[in-house]
């Protein structure tokens, strides 16, 4: 479908921060493709960097250095980049490497948010670093080399509302990497949705709101032709939004040029009020072709050279904590879980052990959080906890109720698994990189049978009002099962347009349940499902089940709301789990 969505859409500035990008349009790129286009995983790393660590010896490598050419800074880091920075509004106008410019498309440079306009832009220079500041209004921006490095490290100090940065974006010259990976690509001008979202001849959908990976699950992001690489190394988001599982711009290519991105606080469908304060460092880092050293990465990299910097708002290594906790018991081994800390001011996470729940979780800047332990991406316990600079606490074995998982609730049958994803239900593996209207997304429509063996996989991950309401289980009960009242469970990870479900079993009709609170913007269709997990339910009355155990029951889902437009963008909602408890 094309068009702009209407005021149920609920864009905000952020949002429409990020179309104007693609507002000028794009076109189909021509060209060979290249051997590889996004790497995320760390351990692909391993062995493959090709470019000095991050803490170079203080003796300059030879041509380290700066001058001024009357509106740039042009810093040389004396390995093989050498950038400018306007003097004017702080932009990155020029980013060489080897001898080959990387910098521009559109002839846009690179820059906070799409550019701050007139700032106040200072250099200095202490032993082997290099700093650059910018400041505009109440926001601070830096760049910092060092001697022999092919990195700029970045940080970004928005203080209040008062000035829009949402985002660092590295616009790259058209012609040098040219991919075709499954996300955040806008090249094609064939519309299928608002001004962001394309579809190729080919009946493949593309956007740069496409994200397969949730910030958990990448430490880079970038391409390389296999001879050269050009990343963003993430810096740890403390400061931004959304918790581990968010999944943020990454990046976008189109038939001029393509942009990385170091996405600040991000609008679409997000959870969180934003979070103000310094962001980084993150790292633009160029390889011979590998993965960037993962000594830039977030939780290996030391910055100890900028201890002393003068950086607005930087908090040294020694004033941050630790929280470590032995372990967690009641889990399921089937999946892994997560240990998230936030507040108003700062989030962080950790993976725990797959073998007892160990885990820790570093640099923690100080405060009272609340911890929240995840099965998967659904929360299955919370508690506080202080977290004091300089200091480690540590806590005892964490037990998780089992009453908090839902998973442990006997059931008479159960579609999905309660993780507060829609994995395993039809085309969920697909709706994190492609609209709902791809060629490959499978049929929304289509009726279940529970005993069939394929529940899951043939119930839609989500629900619209407008394109598959109404969608049918078919189920059997004994006589002792049907005599008996039982309560109806739906579990969902999002909605859009205050979608809900509102269920009828055979001639019994539930009320409409109140919506929960979900995030305003786009979701479903701009490649995330992950909102608030709310679980619905329903008590079901003995008189509404069918007596002649031969037949099957059935169980209609229908998605309700006064909101929203038409097709894809019509009220909807994401599944997690739905079950008939026993």
């Amino acid at each position: 479908m094309s068009g702009t969505p209407n005021g149920a859409d609920g864009m905000n500035g952020a949002d429409s921060a990020y179309d104007r990008d693609s507002a000028r349009g794009a076109h189909n790129v021509s060209g060979t493709v290249s051997r590889r286009a996004f790497v995320v995983t760390a351990a692909a790393a391993a062995g493959t960097a090709a470019l000095a660590g991050p803490l170079a010896g203080s003796a300059s490598a030879a041509g380290f250095g700066w001058r001024d050419d009357g509106s740039h800074y042009v810093v040389d880091t004396g390995a093989s980049l050498v950038f400018k920075v306007s003097k004017t509004d702080g932009d990155l106008t020029s980013l060489v490497h080897k001898g080959t410019e990387y910098q521009g498309y559109g002839g846009k440079n690179s820059h906070v948010e799409s550019g701050l306009g007139t700032s106040t832009v200072t250099l200095a220079q202490s032993g082997s670093t290099i700093l650059i500041s910018v400041a505009h209004g109440t926001l601070r921006h830096y760049y910092a080399a060092r001697s022999g490095e092919n990195n700029i490290y970045l940080w970004t100090d928005k203080a209040d509302s008062s000035v829009t940065a949402t985002r660092y974006i590295v616009r790259v010259r058209a012609g040098l990497f040219l991919n075709d990976e499954p996300d955040s690509y806008t090249y094609t001008t064939s519309t299928v949705e608002a001004s962001d979202v394309f579809a190729k001849s080919d009946g493949q959908t593309r956007s740069k709101h496409y994200a397969k990976h949730r910030v958990i699950d990448y430490d880079y992001i970038g391409w390389t032709t296999g001879s050269v690489g050009l990343w963003i190394v993430r810096s740890n988001h403390e400061k931004a939004s959304g918790g581990p599982f968010y999944r943020s711009l990454l990046r976008h290519q189109s038939a001029d040029g393509g942009g990385l991105y170091e996405i600040l606080h991000y609008g679409e469908n997000q959870t969180e009020s934003e979070r103000f304060g310094l962001q980084g460092p993150y790292v633009i880092a160029f390889t011979d072709g590998g993965a960037p050293s993962s000594a830039l990465y977030h939780d290996t990299l030391t910055t100890s050279w900028a201890d002393s910097l003068g950086i607005s708002g930087y908090v040294a290594e020694s004033g941050r904590g630790r929280v470590a906790g032995v372990g967690i018991s009641g889990r399921d081994a089937a999946y892994t879980y997560t240990v998230g800390l936030a507040n108003s001011s700062a989030q962080y996470w950790g993976t725990a052990r797959a073998s007892d729940g160990y885990f820790s979780v570093s640099r923690i800047l100080p405060g009272v959080y609340t911890l929240t332990v995840y099965k998967g991406e659904l929360a299955v316990y919370s508690t506080q906890t202080t977290v004091s600079a300089g200091a480690t606490t540590t806590l005892n074995t964490v037990a998780v109720p089992s009453s908090n998982d839902p998973s442990n609730a006997a059931a008479l049958w159960r579609i999905g698994n309660w993780d507060g994803t829609p994995s395993g239900f039809k085309n969920a593996d697909l709706m994190t990189y492609a609209h709902p209207s791809d060629v490959r997304a499978s049929a929304w429509t289509g009726n279940v049978v529970i005993g069939s063996g394929t529940e899951t996989s043939a119930f839609p991950c989500y629900l619209w009002k407008d394109v598959n309401s109404g969608l049918i289980v078919y189920f059997k009960l004994t006589a002792a099962q049907a005599a008996a009242a039982h309560t109806l469970r739906i579990g969902v990870t999002t909605a859009y347009a205050n979608g809900r479900p509102q269920v009828a079993v055979n001639d019994w009709t539930s009320s409409i349940p109140s919506p929960p609170t979900q995030p305003s913007t786009r979701s479903l269709t701009v490649g995330s499902y992950r909102g608030n997990n709310c679980t619905f339910t329903y008590s079901v009355p003995a008189g509404a089940w069918l007596t002649d155990t031969s037949q099957y029951n059935v169980l209609k889902i229908n998605v309700v709301s006064g909101s929203g437009t038409t097709g894809f963008l019509s009220a909807g909602t994401a599944i997690d789990a739905i079950d008939l408890l026993a």
